[in-house]
C-alpha cells in the first residue's frame, strides 16, 4: 500500500494549488511518505519541498482509500490524508518540478480542472468542518469509476 499526504493551503480567499502537467489537472502540495515518517511530519516535508512554505498547525481533514484495479502493486492501493493549513512561513519557490504553483480564488475551485476524487475531497472541505472519510476506485486514466463517503 502506497501512503501519501497533501494539504489545502489557505490564506484568506485563495488556496494554493499545483497545475500538475501530466493531465493538466490542479493538485493539492503533497506527495508520498517515507519510512518511520508520521503523516503530520508527511505532509509538513512535502509541502515545504514542493512550495518552499513550511505550513503550521496543519488540520487532517480526509483520509481516503483510493483503489485503482488496473495498476500493480503497490500503485494499485493507496491511503491518503488530506490536511488543511491557514498558517505558514516562508517565501513561495518561483519554480516546482512537480508543475505550476497557483493561488486559486476558493470560489473558482469547484470550476477548475482536477481529479474527480481531489474535487470530492475540495467541496467536503471546504463546506463542512468535520473529518472525510472515503473510498475511491479509479480507472487506467485516473478518473473516477465509484466512491463512497461515511455520509453515503
Amino acid at each position: 500500500m502506497q501512503r501519501v499526504t497533501n494539504c489545502l493551503i489557505i490564506d484568506h480567499d485563495k488556496v494554493l494549488l499545483l497545475k500538475k502537467p501530466r493531465h493538466g489537472w490542479y493538485a493539492m502540495p503533497g506527495g508520498k511518505m517515507e519510512p518511520r515518517e508520521t503523516v503530520q511530519e508527511s505532509v509538513i516535508r512535502e509541502v515545504f519541498e514542493e512550495t518552499g512554505l513550511k505550513i503550521t498547525n496543519p488540520k487532517i481533514i480526509s483520509i481516503a482509500n483510493i483503489h485503482k484495479p488496473s495498476a500493480k502493486p503497490p500503485k494499485d492501493d493507496w491511503m491518503m490524508f488530506t490536511f488543511v493549513a491557514h498558517s505558514f512561513e516562508g517565501a513561495l519557490v518561483e519554480t516546482c518540478p512537480e508543475g505550476e504553483l497557483e493561488w486559486i480564488n476558493l470560489r473558482d475551485v469547484s470550476t477548475i480542472p482536477t481529479a474527480p476524487s481531489d474535487r470530492i475531497i475540495h467541496d467536503y472541505a471546504l463546506k463542512h468542518d468535520r473529518l472525510l472519510y472515503a473510498q475511491f476506485e479509479l480507472d487506467e486514466d485516473d478518473q473516477l469509476i465509484s466512491f463512497k463517503t461515511q455520509d453515503d
